[in-house]
């Protein structure tokens, strides 16, 4: 709405005319001649007659409809005018009122649906109700509500829960796993052989698998998640490190784990040697880019059709070469000291730490892209972040002096922040004598 405004810039103002009360009838209404509804009474100087004098036809404004928005209240109970409402016109003057269109009715599924919303996938979702999937009772009673599911999803990233409880927790952009009594003793990598089996899934363009705590440990929301997959298109596999202060302190992911899991790098040496792998490797000095933990993939078939055949290979070659003995302790629980895993044994550790493995020995022509994880990126303090550095750049410039410089501060950090016991326990098993990078 333009405003007019005078050339000194000021406002107009409008002067509103004053109005003469109009001559009241005092007649009774049936002495009223009908006329009189729609004559005009005489024009007097200075007075503008009544607008009500003469009734104005009801015009009817289309109502268009919303596409790909359900309106539920118009759709259910279209509102009604108050025929009290409704003025009646003229037969002389008025022309009759065009029919209201009729509201046009709201398509179903409005918007596609992403395949993981609604949808509880147990081994390979069977059509029948699995006795352990959870029920009302397991959940307290609060079971989602069903949602559509759309036939093809570009990304279809399968959510792990191994006990009822845990079904609450899940990202309600993934696809609920039902693994309750089905966990093997590979974890992760026995569901991603059960979900490549499946011919639906195996054909996917992309397609992974995660844990139920999979927010917990990377900071990222399910949406968040498929929304970094969306921004980085045409890779095989995506993968993440809820661990990146590790980037910073260890020369790759193997002596991590000697630091947290008894006699580690002896049992990994040990499954090298037998499955037909160089143990050297375990000593490579390796850039941040190859750090990968808990086995957060989203791959495409070319990624998964060499992968799995790969890990499986070298655990099969593994377990049958090694003595009873070392077999009895990789399948112990005995890498679980302070139980934080649920009484895992050692291979679900060793599996984890396969992927750079794999990369350079089955991985040729397999693109990869690493997610960030902005949340746990922020808890990394400056010299973690210069720990990280200094390490990727002479990992890049193969340079030993700036590889002795981080050995040098990444020691000092360590005997600040876990103290001399832990220092002297762990250090002169991940400071490696021999230089060698990956």
């Amino acid at each position: 709405m333009k405003t007019t405004k005078r050339a000194d810039g000021a406002a107009a103002k409008s002067t509103p005319q004053k109005v003469a009360s109009a001559p009241t009838d005092t007649r009774p209404a049936a002495a009223k001649p009908k006329a009189e509804a729609t004559e005009k009474p005489a024009a007097k100087p200075g007075v503008v007659q009544p607008v009500a004098a003469k009734p104005v036809p009801a015009k009817s404004t289309p109502v268009k409809p919303v596409s790909g928005v359900a309106t539920e209240s118009a759709a259910a109970v279209p509102s009604k005018p108050s025929k009290s409402a409704r003025p009646v016109p003229d037969k002389r003057t008025s022309k009759p009122a065009p029919p209201r269109p009729a509201i046009a009715k709201v398509a179903t599924a409005a918007q596609p649906v992403r395949a993981s919303q609604g949808k509880v996938v147990s081994g390979l979702a069977p059509k029948k109700k699995n006795k352990s999937a959870p029920d009302a009772a397991d959940l307290g009673g609060h079971l989602p509500a069903p949602l559509h599911v759309h036939s093809a999803p570009a990304v279809s990233v399968y959510q792990i829960y191994f006990e009822p409880g845990q079904r609450l927790q899940l990202e309600p952009e993934f696809i609920p796993y039902n693994n309750v009594g089905q966990a093997g003793a590979l974890l992760e990598f026995s569901v991603f052989e059960r979900l490549a089996a499946d011919d639906g899934v195996r054909i996917a363009p992309l397609w992974g698998a995660v844990s139920w705590r999979f927010r917990e440990k990377t900071g990222l929301a399910g949406q968040a998640h498929l929304d970094a997959i969306a921004a980085s298109p045409g890779f095989d596999l995506y993968y993440c490190n809820p661990n990146p202060e590790s980037e910073a302190l260890y020369a790759n992911f193997w002596q991590q784990g000697i630091t947290t899991h008894p006699s580690f790098r002896e049992l990994a040496e040990a499954v090298f040697n037998a499955g037909g792998l160089d143990p050297k490797e375990l000593d490579d000095i390796m850039p941040s880019s190859a750090f990968s933990s808990c086995n957060y993939f989203v791959g495409s078939p070319k990624f998964w059709s060499a992968y799995l055949p790969f890990v499986r290979r070298v655990v099969d070659q593994a377990r049958a070469n090694l003595s009873p003995a070392t077999l009895e302790i990789l399948d112990s629980t005995q890498v679980d000291p302070r139980g934080l895993h649920s009484g895992a044994t050692y291979w679900p550790f060793i599996v984890e730490r396969m992927l750079p493995v794999f990369l350079r020995h089955a991985g040729e022509g397999i693109k990869t892209h690493k997610i960030a994880l902005p949340t746990l990126e922020g808890r990394l303090n400056s010299h973690l972040k210069r720990l990280r550095e200094m390490k990727d750049v002479a990992h890049r410039t193969r340079s030993l002096w700036l590889y002795s410089c981080w050995l040098h501060y990444r020691n000092l950090f360590l005997l600040q922040t876990a103290g001399r016991e832990w220092c002297t326990r762990y250090l002169p098993s991940i400071s490696p004598a021999e230089v060698k990078f990956w």
